[in-house]
């Protein structure tokens, strides 16, 4: 598996941009080849982080394409700022079951 943070940071409205978040990039994360989970945090102090898991790297790389195409056409006041990204392969996890 691999995994990608961005962080956004200068996010003018979090309610606003979670709200956009939930209703239109989840749908499409979630139709992604390989999608494993997907999270979008509000860290506070106008900062918010996503964390997108996909099963290969490829899967990772075009996600991260598809949220800067997404951000430029949904979410650029929200955003104004380019996200710091982070991305490499998952070698631990969990997750509880049940």
């Amino acid at each position: 598996m691999y995994a990608t943070t961005r962080r956004y940071e200068g996010v003018t409205d979090p309610g606003e941009a979670g709200r956009r978040v939930n209703e239109g990039f989840v749908p499409l994360i979630r139709q992604m080849p390989g999608f494993v989970a997907y999270y979008w945090a509000d860290a506070g102090g106008g900062v918010m982080i996503s964390t997108s898991v996909f099963q290969d790297l490829a899967g990772v790389e075009d996600c991260n394409r598809q949220a800067a195409d997404w951000v430029r056409q949904n979410m650029a006041p929200l955003l104004p700022n380019p996200p710091q990204i982070t991305a490499g392969e998952v070698v631990a996890h969990t997750a509880k079951q049940g």
